[in-house]
């Protein structure tokens, strides 16, 4: 019963109604502005926001200007701009500090190179875009212009995934063999034509979007980038087979002690997982498994662990063991802080001139769309396009 009781409490704090502590900062608050009014908007920053005491939601832009009236009446924003140059507005208000853009991925690499430019520090949706280039060219802006730029990669800011990495770099289970992640979701999650995840021009595909993760975890967990992809096959959309709707990937990262074999990696990424038996909605699948030398630890739900989750180790030899973490010992946070509460601490952290409890590093986003661009040449259907957009400072 104190489980279902400790589920419900985390998910009303965490998302429905967050507490908002007092600033006890002397500093005024960090303005939020937002560039479009995207579904995942609410979980990923409006309710973070909500309980961070250093940050205020200040203005909205889509290009509806009723779409961004009404989001940001609802949920509690002063300000919205709207229209053609809707966009821009925002980025030009000068009371704002910090823009979160979580634009389709097509267009991430224009509005952030315009966003910095502006002199804002930004919180980045993954993918950080189309190609590993336009991402090292937005990094070098925010680092000549002295702002933070993050790769909203939000798992890695929570204690659950922490936990599997510190399982793993403590030697309990030996070096690691094999290190495999999966992100499957039903049919029904996606297949309207106006999904953005299903357009080849805005940056669509598997694994531009659940598979972002599934890499960045196992490269996460290996502590290394991989060495090589050994294959890559695509289930290409029957309406535009330059869209991938999964992908699977063997890779190979290099072997953790001298003399031995090199680490196995196999990724699965689905948005289309067809029904069982043909109408029955595939519940989701999300979990990372590392295979060591002497034993193996898998996490399910990585992605959303504030809701559920569980660590488990199975020792060779020894009596398997489950885990969960929702707090640091002796570190910010609450167990009801969502992976999206814990990154935007970080993001405020660093924008603060404090030093984050994690971070992720320009280089670490450089390889990870390197690597997602690598199989996308594997499977046959290529790099997502390079924008159009041609900055005045970029080389």
């Amino acid at each position: 019963m104190a489980s279902v009781f400790g589920l419900f409490k985390r998910v009303y704090a965490a998302l429905i109604s967050p507490p908002r502590p007092p600033n006890v900062n002397a500093l005024p608050p960090l303005k939020i502005g937002i560039l479009g009014a995207a579904a995942i908007v609410p979980n990923a920053l409006v309710l973070p926001a909500k309980s961070h005491p250093e940050v205020e939601l200040y203005a909205v832009a889509a290009r509806d200007v009723s779409r961004a009236e009404n989001f940001a009446k609802k949920h509690g924003f002063k300000k919205w701009y709207g229209g053609k140059d809707g966009y821009q507005e925002l980025l030009d208000d000068p009371a704002i500090d910090i823009v979160y853009n979580p634009l389709p991925n097509g267009l991430h690499y224009e509005w952030t190179m315009k966003a910095l430019a502006a002199g804002k520090h930004v919180l980045l949706e993954k993918p950080s875009s189309n190609t590993a280039e336009e991402t090292r060219r937005m990094f070098s802006l925010a680092d000549q212009k002295g702002l933070v730029l993050l790769e909203a990669f939000h798992y890695r800011f929570h204690p659950a995934i922490q936990r599997v990495r510190a399982i793993i770099d403590s030697g309990e289970l030996g070096a690691i063999k094999e290190v495999d992640a999966t992100i499957m979701f039903s049919k029904v999650t996606i297949g309207k034509d106006n999904d953005v995840r299903m357009h080849y021009d805005l940056g669509g595909g598997a694994m531009m979007d659940c598979g972002c993760y599934t890499l960045s975890c196992v490269r996460y967990l290996a502590s290394s980038n991989p060495s090589a992809v050994i294959s890559a096959t695509a289930i290409r959309d029957t309406r535009d087979p330059r869209i991938d709707t999964g992908t699977t990937a063997n890779l190979t990262f290099a072997s953790m002690r001298p003399g031995t074999e090199p680490v196995r990696s196999t990724i699965k990424c689905d948005f289309a997982n067809p029904p069982r038996w043909g109408f029955i909605p595939r519940l989701p699948e999300v979990s990372v498994r590392a295979v060591c030398e002497r034993g193996s630890i898998e996490m399910f739900n990585f992605v959303l662990p504030v809701i559920y989750h569980s660590i488990t180790v199975r020792p060779d030899g020894d009596v398997p063991r489950t885990e969960k973490a929702y707090t640091f010992d002796g570190g910010k946070g609450e167990d009801w802080w969502s992976t999206y509460r814990y990154q935007l601490e970080a993001f405020v952290d660093k924008v603060r001139g404090r030093t984050p409890q994690t971070w992720v590093s320009p280089e670490d986003s450089v390889a990870n769309i390197e690597w997602i661009e690598k199989i996308y040449e594997e499977n046959g259907l290529g790099s997502r396009p390079q924008s159009t957009y041609v900055h005045p400072t970029a080389t």
